[in-house]
């Protein structure tokens, strides 16, 4: 192999053979040096040709350097962070407020062949570290090979450690997954294992493009909820359980129009930075993983499927005299009005009589291909792998139609609940449910399941319901000046026990919409809150339905994220029916 093919790549054959021809000239200049006996001459041609070979070695260096940092393409693509593993991207809310993140920790080493005094070092790392058991310190300590202690030492955790000043401790970096705000949004949010994989929440959905943001020069991904949002949820659905100490509760909140969740709560709750500590009850997500009878909440889509078919007008009537016979069941109002109903009245005193005659006229064909459209018989629609599978009837029969147009014999999540919804409150599309951000003025396209003057005539029989002092069963729901609609929801547990319904245990709810008032297309939200199994109190006169334990929480929440929506309020005169004196249903 000649000289000419040894070089770097970029130096053509041409110029390494002009540079050997050089080394050739220099080296005959010192023999003609020496046979003139000039040593001068040979020192000087030395020292040149010394210095000139090493700057040319510079130049080469410098110039493959440069090369390489311009057009190799280092730095492009994932870099560093993706190669990391289990590294991952920050997540943050629609805002930009932070979620989760990477943060560097320390695992604590200590080698005993280099710990001069045993028994001190075990007695100050015991005094210094608690939270290690004394068997796993003695093993450590007294070992014979370098042994790791405890893992995820914060900054300030290690530097504590390394100023004891013990011998043989010795620390490594280990990436770790922290959650600043600790329980807020736990659910939606997730959590990850010490590799750092998604095990729940948007940290298991969205695994994929979280490790893949690591690498992308710090790029967040961005979830659709509003921390504010998120934080005002919480406060009151956690204020309603510990009132009526329900054995879990949830809060939704979406934009109808975009589908986007801006809050989630499932109660109780959990600290992600301590996922290991906590239970299997405390990280179910309630919202997207457990399914419920939801009772009259359910009443708000068979009015509407009656109204999209034409089978009923709002000033239809339907007579709730007696109770409803069909076939070897007999269908009862929970406080009867014994009376003439027309469509409206039917959905604000929540008569199950006239919902179950409504269903029956929309027949039993009609009414599950309505259900199915608006997604009420498969999992919610939504990244979240949580999201359960509903428990629809198994036969589409009379005594079935009668039940689910009531919230009986079907179970469903409150995600799918609150996707169902959308239709019924924004003109009458279906868009997905999402957990990440849309860009501004994005509205999906999702399939039309009723006619926009069906989902007009429910914003204004919804809003009817809560008026204060017209008789409907979610007044405590109302918020003066941001026209709040809504529908109470209370469902009997069946009990296998008695292989009935059980009257003392309910789930009870309240979905809401918000601002009713205003065109179609305006921003408006759903907000739910349900509780299960709550207790009735003093306050309450014994209720636990929907209208006296979840309404309230409903119309907290709404007053208080309206102004973080850019809801205003607009001024008007309300007159407040007196509830001391006229407990009502409060279904």
């Amino acid at each position: 192999m000649s000289l000419a093919n040894l070089g770097p790549s970029g130096f053509q054959p041409g110029a390494w053979r002009w540079l050997i021809e050089r080394v050739w000239r220099l080296e005959h200049a010192f023999e003609r040096s020496r046979a003139a006996a000039k040593p001068e001459d040979d020192t000087r041609i030395r020292i040149f040709f010394v210095m000139a070979f090493f700057g040319l070695c510079f130049v080469v260096l410098a110039l493959g350097a440069s090369a390489s940092a311009l057009f190799s393409g280092a730095g492009k693509g994932p870099g560093y962070l993706a190669s990391t593993e289990g590294a991952r991207g920050d997540l943050v809310d629609r805002d930009g407020r932070l979620l989760a993140v990477d943060l560097t920790h320390y695992a604590l080493y200590v080698d005993p062949k280099e710990v001069w005094d045993k028994q001190e070092a075990r007695r100050v790392l015991g005094k210094a570290l608690p939270e290690v058991p004394a068997k796993r310190l003695d093993k450590v300590v007294f070992g014979d090979r370098r042994t790791f202690l405890l893992g995820g030492l914060t900054p300030e955790q290690k530097d504590a450690v390394f100023n004891l000043g013990l011998a043989g401790i010795s620390f490594e970096p280990q990436g770790r997954r922290v959650y600043p705000l600790g329980e807020t949004a736990a659910h939606l949010v997730g959590f990850v294992d010490s590799g750092g994989k998604g095990l729940a929440g948007a940290e298991r959905a969205l695994d994929k493009p979280i490790r893949s943001a690591a690498g992308e020069g710090g790029v967040a991904t961005a979830l659709s909820i509003d921390i504010r949002v998120q934080a005002a949820l919480e406060d009151e659905v956690r204020k309603a359980a510990l009132e009526f100490q329900p054995r879990g509760a949830v809060g939704v909140v979406t934009n109808v129009h975009t589908g986007e969740i801006l809050g989630m709560a499932s109660y109780p709750d959990f600290d992600p930075n301590k996922a290991g500590t906590a239970t299997d009850d405390q990280k179910l997500n309630r919202a997207a993983g457990a399914v419920y009878e939801m009772g009259s909440t359910f009443k708000a889509f068979t009015v509407a499927i009656g109204l999209d078919t034409g089978v009923a007008t709002p000033t239809s009537t339907f007579d709730a005299r007696e109770p409803y016979k069909l076939g070897y069941r007999t269908i009862h109002d929970y406080h009867a009005a014994k009376a003439v109903l027309n469509l409206i009245e039917v959905f604000k005193h929540s008569s199950n009589i006239g919902t179950a005659k409504l269903a029956v006229g929309v027949g039993a064909q009609r009414l599950s291909q309505y259900f199915t459209n608006l997604g009420l018989t498969k999992p919610a629609k939504v990244e979240l792998l949580e999201s359960a599978r509903p428990l629809t009837p198994r036969k589409w029969d009379e005594d079935a139609v009668a039940s689910t147009s009531f919230g009986h014999g079907m179970n469903v999540t409150p995600l799918a609940l609150a996707e169902a919804m959308g239709p019924l409150l924004n003109g009458g599309t279906r868009p997905p449910l999402t957990i990440r951000k849309l860009a501004p003025g994005v509205r999906p396209e999702g399939p039309r399941v009723l006619a926009e003057e069906t989902s007009q005539q429910m914003l204004r029989i919804m809003r009817a319901n809560v008026i204060p002092g017209e008789g409907g069963s979610g007044g405590k729901a109302d918020v003066a000046g941001l026209s709040v609609g809504g529908k109470t929801g209370t469902g009997e547990k069946y009990d296998p026990a008695i292989k009935a319904y059980n009257h003392q245990r309910q789930v009870s709810s309240f979905a809401a919409v918000f601002p009713t008032e205003g065109p179609i297309e305006a921003d408006r939200y759903f907000v739910l809150i349900l509780l299960d199994e709550p207790k009735g109190n003093a306050r309450t006169f014994g209720f636990s339905t929907g209208g006296w334990v979840a309404a309230p929480a409903a119309g907290k929440v709404i007053e208080r994220i309206a102004p973080f929506l850019g809801v205003k309020r607009k001024t008007q005169i309300v007159t407040v029916a007196n509830s001391t004196t006229n407990p009502g249903t409060g279904l």
